[in-house]
């Protein structure tokens, strides 16, 4: 049996006086030893409950420590923590709490009234306070399988019943090295923790990675812009990842063009490319953002362009990272030569071993000989570098040919007074399908749809350009950020051209 350690024991054990965390609104730190300390003693209480091995744990808050202590207090008694997704509402956390089958409902006062209605035993974030003071702290075994159910996170369940993507604590060592070498992550660095909590970039880009090499996080309740602005200029945050969306909101500060991001020496973006014209932006402020790509399934670092050749291979999420092996293959899953399109399909130590209680959603994301299935088209270049160029579910074929949107929209995205794009398949009598661009114009802006439909055809083979553009005010995002083009797609008949 494979092992690993017990990062907040393990830590405390070397570093016990270093800051591990600072809550950015309440200026609480906690040092390594406090943190380990804290969580043996949850861990105490949640064992005096009859929770153990194997039990689920559910938590639903904002960003916190607590939420960290909660995860190693789990961690510590083979216990399993289910975050839960704030931005829904009761009816559809329902069937995640069904699924889990958790014991306990851990909540902040801003969760609360979901909470209650979720049917649960509930500890209050208040009451979790209470319950480390009144306990004492137990010996636990700080000797981990690295196999063993540590958390569990679910996907948003858009194409059916939501799935949990069980997470280990040997996913967690190999993503810190993923992650770690790619950054040169140290000791020395701090991160910005905001995303949310129910989302691995939450977890995992970049706090353990921090947490695991003995740095320091910053904990923001939720992404507001206007402190994420002052970490990333007062040294509160070295290394960075964001979203599309995060980078276009600070593109629109009102300081973005004077502010000092000198003392942040790591800029990465996930979820979703940085588009070119964003990326080009921030290159004009000295700030060369890389862009990588993994999933939940992958722990969640796959791939980080290299600061080196950020310039000169602009769209690419670089080479896998060093724990992560990759392919590109056809239909019959066969490996395909540099610079063809095919499914990009991934194995390693980072890989999720599936999904929890989901025995055909595992076996149908797995081919026979353990290689995990994105669902995303890839291409590797001569030099090992590999582009996404779409998802392959939303490709879409217009008259026999194959269009990917991503294709449509790196061009849209260069026509004036475009701040954000995306492109989907839609019904067409003649052609099967047609593209329709959905627009997001500057603030204060406008995008004229003829004249980008004009320009579409200067830069586009004519299957490609969209049959139809519709200027919207805002995009249905997912809680990292992603524009949901599914919600796109039912919204296109419900409204005219």
């Amino acid at each position: 049996m494979q092992i690993v350690f017990d990062i907040a024991a393990r830590r405390a054990e070397l570093t016990p006086d270093k800051i591990a965390f600072t809550e950015v609104e309440t200026g609480k730190q906690l040092s390594y030893a406090e943190l380990n300390a804290r969580a043996c003693r949850f861990a105490s209480w949640l064992q005096g409950q009859g929770i153990g091995s194997g039990d689920r744990v559910a938590i639903l808050c904002l960003n916190t420590t607590s939420f960290f202590e909660i995860l190693f207090a789990c961690g510590k008694l083979g216990a399993i923590l289910v975050p839960l997704n704030w931005r829904q509402p009761a009816p559809e956390l329902l069937p995640v709490v069904q699924d889990a089958a958790a014991k306990l409902l851990i909540h902040d006062a801003e969760n609360a009234a979901v909470a209650d209605a979720l049917n649960l035993p509930l500890l209050s974030l208040a009451g979790y306070e209470q319950a480390v003071a009144a306990s004492t702290s137990d010996n636990f075994d700080t000797a981990w399988p690295a196999d063993r159910i540590w958390y569990m996170l679910y996907t948003s369940g858009t194409t059916g019943k939501p799935k949990a993507v069980i997470q280990t604590p040997g996913m967690a060592y190999a993503n810190a090295i993923n992650i770690g070498q790619a950054i040169d992550l140290t000791s020395a660095d701090t991160t910005l923790n905001y995303l949310p909590l129910f989302h691995t970039a939450g977890i995992n880009l970049h706090t353990l990675p921090v947490l695991i090499f003995g740095g320091s996080v910053q904990v923001l309740k939720k992404f507001e812009i206007d402190p994420v602005m002052a970490a990333l200029q007062n040294g509160d945050c070295t290394a960075f990842l964001g979203v599309p969306a995060i980078y276009q909101a600070i593109s629109l500060h009102k300081d973005f063009a004077t502010a000092d991001f000198s003392k942040v020496r790591s800029w990465s973006c996930g979820g979703a490319p940085l588009p070119i014209t964003l990326i080009e932006l921030f290159a004009r402020r000295d700030v060369l953002v890389c862009n990588g790509m993994g999933m939940t399934e992958t722990g969640p670092t796959v791939f980080l362009m290299d600061r080196a050749h950020a310039k000169a291979k602009i769209g690419s999420v670089g080479k896998p990272q060093i724990l992560a092996e990759v392919r590109v293959v056809d239909d019959h899953d066969a490996p395909l030569p540099h610079d063809h399109a095919g499914e990009l399909q991934i194995r390693g130590p980072g890989v999720t071993p599936g999904y929890w209680n989901n025995e055909s959603a595992t076996k149908s994301a797995f081919t026979r000989d353990g290689w995990l299935r994105t669902g995303d088209v890839a291409r590797r270049d001569a030099n090992g570098y590999y582009y996404i160029v779409d998802r392959i579910k939303d490709m879409f074929i217009s008259g026999g040919e194959n269009v990917y949107p991503a294709e449509v929209e790196i061009v849209i995205y260069r026509f004036p007074g475009v701040l954000e794009c995306a492109v989907i398949g839609v019904p067409d009598e003649k052609w099967g399908e047609v593209g329709c661009a959905y627009v997001l114009p500057q603030p204060g802006g406008s995008v004229d749809g003829e004249a980008l439909r004009v320009y579409c055809r200067e830069n586009l083979a004519a299957y490609k350009v969209p049959k139809h553009i519709r200027i919207i005010e805002d995009f249905p995002r997912t809680a990292a950020g992603k524009v949901q083009k599914h919600i796109l797609r039912s919204r296109f008949s419900e409204t005219p051209s």
